[in-house]
């Protein structure tokens, strides 16, 4: 990584000779505690189903559902996915075409595209971000699971 490298927002951490970086989100309140977030990094491409308990950003390719349950997805700037997405919330400044499923928030930045069916309790889109797709605003607060079975069945449920 080169020392010029733009990091995205709420994430700190140095840098090591190595390229690796320790991240940690500051932009959760200190009574949280501060924790850690995966990197998916921008020349690794995943095929297949994600599912965790923690927060995660992804700046390469992804194409498979993700089920993070209550944790935070971030689509990076260079990240293009093809997956139904399931969340507690999702930043889009990258590419994702498929469903978004946010039980908290979705917001998707200037220069993020999303083609999908987005259902949140908030929304976000700033000035130059891309959508096509409906939105549902679901105010009825239901915990996401990491519970692939269900996102799949969903899925399935919709194409019939």
């Amino acid at each position: 990584m080169s020392a010029n490298k733009q990091s995205q927002p709420g994430t700190s951490g140095p840098s090591t000779a190595s390229g690796v970086e320790t991240r940690t989100d500051s932009s959760r309140p200190a009574s949280a505690g501060v924790r850690a977030t995966a990197w998916l990094g921008p020349n690794l491409h995943v095929k297949g189903e994600i599912s965790g308990n923690e927060d995660l950003h992804v700046e390469g390719k992804v194409e498979g559902p993700v089920s993070l349950g209550g944790h935070r997805l971030t689509v990076g700037r260079t990240a293009e996915m093809t997956a139904e997405i399931t969340a507690r919330e999702v930043v889009v400044y990258g590419k994702v075409e498929g469903d978004l499923r946010a039980r908290d928030r979705i917001e998707i930045k200037s220069g993020g595209s999303v083609t999908g069916d987005l259902s949140t309790a908030r929304i976000m889109v700033e000035d130059g971000a891309h959508l096509k797709g409906r939105i549902e605003i679901d105010r009825s607060n239901t915990q996401v699971g990491t519970d692939l079975d269900n996102l799949l069945a969903r899925g399935k449920q919709k194409s019939d």
